[in-house]
């Protein structure tokens, strides 16, 4: 049994301040992706990543991003957008990363080239089975100009810059997906993607869905995207697929109010895996919180797959 994990920690040394630390050592993860570790590589905190292998993309923004993957024993290879990667073994600091070559198997769509250095994206293929896992936070985005109204908004009116950035994100990533997908393929691997796409698919994936259908993360067009990228013979929504007529199980909740307490939240983290591997599948969960704290605004999303 392969038991695999995503999580936005929303800051690596934050949430382990809060226990992440306690939860990378219990859990009993063989394969964990990480979105939004937001630490440039010598502002880690000394075991960062516990006992496990890992491959990092913090991108070039200080504070922002930053993806990796850990892994039991070190991947087979990695590839990253922007063709490099740090690479660290279990237990090691911040001067023990090393910075290797991690070439793309596939160019980048050219909506995705200004998205290279800013650590958004990363895949791994694993040494100890014939799965390539990739570990995706997709741009939060914001809403379409016509949309906007000065005072109902949490930003500033932008024009609707952010929301056509997250738009071309998605149209350039959907391509990249299916080529890297296939690739997979190819070479006789299954395929997994995680991540934190920001994006509440569908009614079941979010409480206050009547009050959020023109707001970023549950807009039509968004969820039409989704839609294109999940089918029987392509990918499949793992946790979905384990709890078809459930509401959630919600994977992010505002610090603010009592959304946490009264279970008010977004199903933004995902595991959508190749047929084969979603039929493994055979658990899913989602680790509200360690000792009664909450990591991070998102909680990790636990999947045990039966892969043989």
């Amino acid at each position: 049994m392969l038991r695999i994990a995503t999580a936005n920690v929303n800051g690596i040394r934050a949430t382990h301040r809060r226990g992440f630390g306690d939860w990378l050592a219990t859990r009993d993860c063989d394969v964990i992706a990480l979105q939004e570790t937001r630490a440039q590589a010598d502002k880690l905190p000394d075991g960062a990543f516990g006992d496990y292998h890992v491959a990092l993309e913090t991108g070039e923004i200080p504070g922002r991003n930053g993806v990796a993957v850990l892994t039991r024993q070190a991947p087979r290879s990695v590839r990253t957008w922007n063709g490099t990667a740090l690479l660290g073994a279990p237990g090691c600091g911040p001067d023990d990363l090393r910075r290797v070559p991690a070439p793309d198997h596939v160019s980048p769509a050219r909506e995705l080239r200004t998205f290279a250095s800013q650590g958004r994206y990363l895949e791994v293929d694993l040494a100890d089975a014939p799965l390539t896992i990739a570990s995706l936070y997709l741009p939060k985005g914001g809403l379409p100009a016509e949309l906007q109204r000065p005072g109902r908004m949490r930003e500033a009116p932008d024009g609707g810059a952010r929301y056509n950035r997250k738009m071309a994100f998605m149209a350039g990533f959907s391509r990249y997906l299916t080529r890297t997908r296939r690739t997979a393929a190819a070479a006789g691997r299954e395929f997994l993607l995680m991540g934190d796409l920001n994006i509440a698919h569908t009614r079941q994936d979010l409480a206050a869905w009547r009050r959020n259908q023109q707001n970023d993360g549950f807009l039509p067009e968004e969820r039409e995207w989704f839609d294109q990228q999940l089918s029987a013979r392509t990918l499949v929504d793992v946790v979905r697929h384990l709890h078809p007529d459930e509401d959630g199980p919600y994977s992010w909740w505002s610090w603010a109010g009592e959304s946490f307490a009264k279970d008010s939240g977004w199903r933004l983290d995902y595991h959508l895996a190749t047929p084969r591997l979603a039929r493994s599948a055979v658990r899913a969960e989602v680790d509200r919180d360690v000792r009664g704290i909450r990591l991070s605004d998102h909680s990790p999303v636990v999947v045990d797959y039966e892969l043989v």
